[in-house]
């Protein structure tokens, strides 16, 4: 974030306790992440109750979860030379590391 990479837009923690009931703690609460927040409340809020509601029902009970929500700001001079040149995103999504890692050790498995 101080290098300009990305922006922090939202910020929070997920905490499903053993009976499943789900506990929302924004970055905003607390006190020990004082850069973390100031980043934050310099910016809208951009998880919808019904975002966490998807989110908390992907978690098993007895977990807690970091949910964060950043923009590669690295990608906006690309972006918007696109955009000027005529171009229009179709799809966009992220590969998780862990398929990454399986990949590499699949590769190294082949040799």
């Amino acid at each position: 974030m101080d290098d300009g990479t990305i922006r922090i837009l939202d910020l929070l923690i997920l905490v499903k306790d053993n009976d499943g009931k789900i506990d929302a703690v924004e970055i905003e609460d607390l006190d020990e992440a004082d850069p973390l927040r100031t980043a934050e409340t310099q910016l809208a809020d951009l998880l919808a109750a019904e975002d966490l509601v998807h989110l908390a029902a992907a978690m098993e009970p007895g977990t807690t979860a970091g949910v964060l929500v950043w923009e590669n700001t690295w990608a906006a001079p690309f972006a918007s030379a696109a955009r000027r040149s005529g171009g229009q995103l179709i799809a966009n999504g992220r590969i998780p590391i862990q398929a990454i890692l399986a990949s590499l050790e699949a590769d190294e498995g082949g040799d």
